[in-house]
């Protein structure tokens, strides 16, 4: 698969996740065979602005190549800028995001809200990808903003006229959030209606739904959004099944201990401790669902103030559990 110039080794894709898709994930999603990674939404004026967190999030990893790179706006003029600051910061693709739908995005008419307005929509396209210059944009948006303006069909065109390299369709409307079933047959009206790649999102939790989307839908890849949340050997999983038809063992109690506590390491390392033992709390929730004694876990995890702390929990857990 290719998206521009770029060559992807799979394409199985991990999604872009606002608190989620750091470079400690991002890496680790790498090295579990991910074909490519998309960052979490980075803001268009927190770039211009030089905002000192926000520019942190574009932090790369030669480990992490090829890495896409998402920012979100709805003014053209400030998204180029924004786009030229993230190609000087050596993204090998530039994302545009059009489908988050949380509220204090959409309210100023950025991520999914832009669906609702065609016309921008494809200015914020054309302006990127001339900022970008050689650098492959794409563009990730839903199947509409909800049932009654169901435009992904739309949107994919004028994103295709506008000059993006590929696109990704969330087979949910913004009404919808994460709720309900993806829609898969908008996945496939988009594919039918475009020429550049299409990369299907939604519900994407095992290998085989990773093949029946792609045999149900012709896109191009597949991207794993929460599915990948707290199990990033889906990657491995998905990128062997659709390879040989075998499926690759389950990690074991033991090897989801050990993966949480090294992206623990990693996070503490490339955050702080304070931020890093924070923010590894849902990450080790996520981890850990479904185990013996979850619950009791994540109330653990939820009082843990250092990294011996989540440290002794997990190995106290272990000695238990194992």
């Amino acid at each position: 698969m290719h998206i521009g110039h770029i060559k992807l080794t799979n394409p199985v894709i991990l999604a872009p996740m606002a608190g989620v898709t750091d470079l400690p994930f991002r890496l680790l999603a790498k090295e579990m065979g991910c074909g490519l990674v998309y960052s979490e939404m980075v803001s268009d004026k927190g770039l211009i602005y030089d905002n000192a967190h926000t520019k942190k999030l574009l932090a790369i990893d030669e480990r992490e190549r090829p890495v896409a790179l998402q920012i979100f706006g709805s003014e053209p003029a400030s998204m180029a800028k924004a786009a030229r600051i993230v190609a000087a910061s050596g993204a090998n693709i530039i994302d545009i995001n059009m489908g988050c739908p949380t509220p204090k995005i959409t309210k100023n008419g950025e991520g999914s809200a832009l669906m609702r307005n065609p016309e921008l929509a494809c200015r914020v396209i054309a302006a990127v990808v001339e900022a970008a210059d050689t650098i492959p944009v794409t563009v990730k948006f839903r199947k509409g903003w909800d049932e009654n303006s169901i435009n992904a069909v739309q949107i994919a065109r004028l994103a295709e006229q506008a000059g993006a390299a590929a696109v990704s369709v969330h087979g949910r409307t913004r009404e919808q959030f994460y709720s309900g079933q993806a829609d898969w047959s908008i996945i496939r009206e988009v594919k039918q209606a475009v020429a550049i790649p299409v990369i299907g999102n939604g519900d994407i939790r095992t290998p085989q739904d990773a093949k029946r989307m792609l045999t149900e839908t012709g896109c191009d890849g597949i991207m794993i959004g929460r599915g990948a949340q707290g199990n990033p050997w889906i990657f491995r999983q998905v990128a062997h099944y659709l390879t040989t038809g075998e499926m690759l063992s389950l990690p074991t109690l033991g090897e989801r201990i050990d993966m949480l506590l090294r992206q623990l390491d990693m996070l503490v390392d490339h955050k702080g401790e304070y931020t890093g033992i924070r923010e590894m709390r849902s990450h080790a929730a996520w981890y850990t669902k479904g185990l013996p004694s979850s619950a009791e876990l994540r109330l653990k995890f939820n009082q843990a103030a250092t990294r011996e702390d989540f440290i002794q929990i997990m190995e106290n857990y272990r000695d238990t559990i194992i």
